[in-house]
């Protein structure tokens, strides 16, 4: 089969027809491999804990356009990242959290994104063989996409909930 690069991502994904999500821009083979990764993840409760970062990872290396929709969900995004990564949050904790900065959602502002959201894609998250090779995977692509965004990091900590922690 023949491949191709995401225009967002930069990994090399299929070169299919097929449909995307309607405001993360990605290509169709990108978004193919991704809803792959998420049957696997809820396939089986053993990769709970590192499910949301597949899913905040992702929408961080595809953050489609400046609409309203699309800075919301990125920031919301990004701020879950970081109660994750840079606050040792629990998923579930996190989750909470980052649903009270979204009440705030409309002082989100648009963060130009990162030339390169760093070297790890869904692509190689699907590729894994093993729970274990794939729990780790995500994290480290959470962590490096999350680096990618460091210019931002200022704006994003300043819309953590006050009570986050």
């Amino acid at each position: 089969m023949d491949t191709c690069k995401c225009f967002s991502c930069g990994g090399e994904f299929p070169d299919i027809d097929g449909t995307t999500h309607r405001y993360m821009s990605s290509s169709a083979g990108c978004w193919s491999i991704y809803g792959k990764v998420l049957a696997r993840e809820y396939s089986d409760p053993i990769y709970f804990d590192t499910h949301r970062l597949t899913v905040d990872t992702y929408a961080i290396q595809h953050p489609g356009s400046s609409d309203r929709q699309s800075i919301q969900s990125v920031g919301a995004h990004l701020v879950r990242l970081c109660l994750f990564l840079e606050n040792g949050l629990t998923a579930e904790k996190a989750n909470e959290s980052m649903l009270q900065a979204t009440k705030k959602k409309q002082s989100f502002i648009f963060l130009e994104p990162p030339h390169r959201f760093g070297p790890i894609t869904a692509a190689d998250v699907y590729r894994c063989q093993t729970v274990e090779e794939h729990k780790a995977t995500v994290r480290d692509w959470a962590q490096r996409s999350w680096e990618a965004w460091s210019n931002h990091h200022d704006t994003i900590r300043d819309w953590l909930p006050n009570a986050a922690f």
